[in-house]
């Protein structure tokens, strides 16, 4: 329990440094500078705290009980800072605000008492990126088990996201102090300060930051992922969420049997939680499955770098296309693998180059995940006409299968179908190279010198690499989840397969040799993507070497 506690307060502390937090920073160095007791800004972290605390554990289930949408809560944090903003440029109305605190207190607290308000107008549209602790939290919410260690993980998680924004207010607090031209202007002050709250809730509402939240570099993640990321900390996670919440092992069922696939009664399928943006949608509005009854709903979770669901999307879109008309909707939930992939716009520009017109909707907060106990990429669930699993598909291949039990459901709603689609299946029969991870929290399969997170350091290629084991030389650095190549940076990878893929980011021309011959010249640009190295109808052995200017970001290699 302690080491869960200190994780969540660590993680959130990154969080309180990541772009994430961007809307409401101006709000709390606006709030810190307003003067009014010392303790202001104490009361605005108290107010934050405690609501984004009870919103997180129980705000769904309060909203669901009242019949109240799910984005009652966020609305309402915009109109207390608009209201607080408006009191600060207009005085008048400050003075009919304050007047209830005054009674309860005295003048000099009343204003520490409206830093707990603004506080509380904060945490309910607080929208931190979440890791693994937070997501573990919500999805202790959204099944209603909420006990003392989901609590106080999440105050502690909060507290920690505190940290950094106490100090943009405190700092904003003492220039405002030091500062004499600022404390003779203090009318002046509080005004500018209310047109800087009223601007940051008219950025939330309308999201204006979201393209800079998501596309800034994340320099918090390696550090999220070295805190979050351990085998010991993830299992108190899972244990803290009860993964596979499904509960696909009741009755002694387990995952369906590959080599003979049936429709089988796994219950009611767990909600589509708090999955944002949507793409592929009317006006990008949500899907529910509970709208959804009637349908036979596919739920496909992807991430757009994975060659495994890059093989899986011809045969999903060629479902779509044939079987919407009579009842089929399939529902693509994006969980991301790498930092890259939680940014709606990489995942936007990858949903176009893919071809994909089935709906998605992007799953940053791996709450859909966790709450359906996902373990790998792709996973099918088919859900019947009535809401209820029915089947079950962990990996790719077993198309033609899957597609007869989509039929089997469409049956019961329609007298006729079209004949079932022909596309290719293009899953590996072969023993291929296992996928290869080149950043150090990930990196097995090296044959040379230990790859050291965080650290830039030149290395050599040993004089034999293993069959499907790579090896670095020159100059490259690590940040956990890439190899970032610097100075005469080149990688060698010993393969068994007929294609060779690998995720890059970056821009410049990578040198491609095999068994020592040129191959060909790959350019990389644009967002971090999945590239095609090497493609071939014929399985092989074969030494392949990338020649790699720097500043490519390397994440790893699969392989067909």
């Amino acid at each position: 329990m302690a080491i869960l506690l200190v994780v969540a307060l660590l993680a959130g502390v990154v969080t309180g440094l990541s772009p994430c937090v961007l809307p409401v920073v101006p709000v709390f160095a606006a709030g810190g500078a307003m003067g009014g007791s010392r303790w202001r800004p104490v009361g605005i972290i108290a107010g934050m705290v405690l609501t984004f605390s009870i919103v997180t554990l129980a705000g769904s289930s309060l909203l669901s009980f009242l019949g109240l949408p799910q984005d009652f809560l966020r609305d309402l944090g915009i109109a207390v800072l608009f209201v607080l903003g408006a009191s600060l440029i207009f005085p008048q109305l400050g003075y009919l605000i304050e007047k209830p605190f005054a009674r309860l207190a005295p003048q000099h607290e009343t204003r520490s008492r409206n830093g707990i308000l603004l506080g509380a107008g904060l945490g309910l549209v607080f929208v931190p990126c979440a890791g693994p602790v937070l997501a573990a939290v919500t999805v202790v919410s959204a099944t209603h088990k909420v006990g003392l260690q989901a609590i106080v993980v999440t105050i502690c998680y909060a507290l920690g996201a505190a940290v950094p924004l106490l100090v943009v207010a405190y700092l904003s607090r003492r220039a405002m102090s030091r500062v004499r031209s600022l404390r003779r202007g203090a009318p002046r002050l509080r005004q500018a300060a209310g047109v800087l709250i009223v601007a940051s809730a008219a950025v939330i509402l309308f999201g204006s930051l979201q393209s800079l939240q998501t596309d800034l570099p994340g320099y918090a993640t390696a550090l999220d992922s070295r805190i979050e990321g351990s085998g010991s900390v993830a299992a108190k996670l899972r244990k803290l969420s009860g993964e596979h919440t499904l509960g696909l092992a009741k009755d002694g069922q387990g995952l369906p049997d590959r080599s003979n696939p049936v429709l089988t009664d796994y219950g009611t399928a767990p909600r589509l939680l708090k999955l944002s943006p949507w793409l592929n949608t009317p006006g990008g509005r949500p899907l529910s499955l509970g709208a959804l009854k009637g349908k036979v709903v596919l739920v496909d979770f992807w991430t757009y770098s994975c060659i495994n669901c890059e093989r899986t999307i011809p045969h999903l879109e060629a479902w779509y296309r044939r079987y919407s008309p009579y009842g089929l909707v399939i529902i693509g939930v994006h969980t991301p693998e790498f930092p890259f992939e939680r940014a709606p716009g990489n995942v936007r520009r990858a949903v176009k180059s893919l071809g994909i017109t089935y709906p998605v909707g992007i799953d940053d907060t791996f709450l859909t995940w966790l709450t359906y106990g996902t373990t790998q990429w792709p996973t099918e669930y088919l859900i019947d006409q009535a809401g209820q699993l029915r089947y079950v598909e962990a990996g790719e291949g077993n198309y033609s299968e899957t597609e007869s039990l989509i039929r089997d459901l469409l049956a019961a709603t329609n007298s006729w179908l079209p004949p079932p689609t022909d596309v290719l299946n293009r899953t590996p029969t072969e023993t291929t190279t296992p996928e290869i991870y080149l950043g150090s929290f990930g990196l097995q399969f090296n044959a040379g010198p230990t790859v050291i997170y965080g650290k830039t350091a030149t290395y050599t290629f040993p004089l034999e690499i293993p069959l499907d084991y790579i090896a670095f030389q020159g100059t490259w650095a690590n940040n956990g989840n890439a190899a970032i190549s610097r100075a005469r940076a080149a990688l060698r990878l010993y393969f068994q397969a007929k294609d060779v893929y690998m995720v890059l980011g970056g821009q410049g021309k990578i040198h491609l040799l095999l068994d020592g011959r040129p191959l060909a010249t790959l350019e990389v640009s644009g967002y971090p993507k999945n590239y095609t190295l090497i493609t071939g109808s014929t399985f092989r052995k074969g030494l392949l070497q990338l020649e790699l200017p720097p500043g490519i970001s390397a994440y790893d290699f699969t392989f067909g």
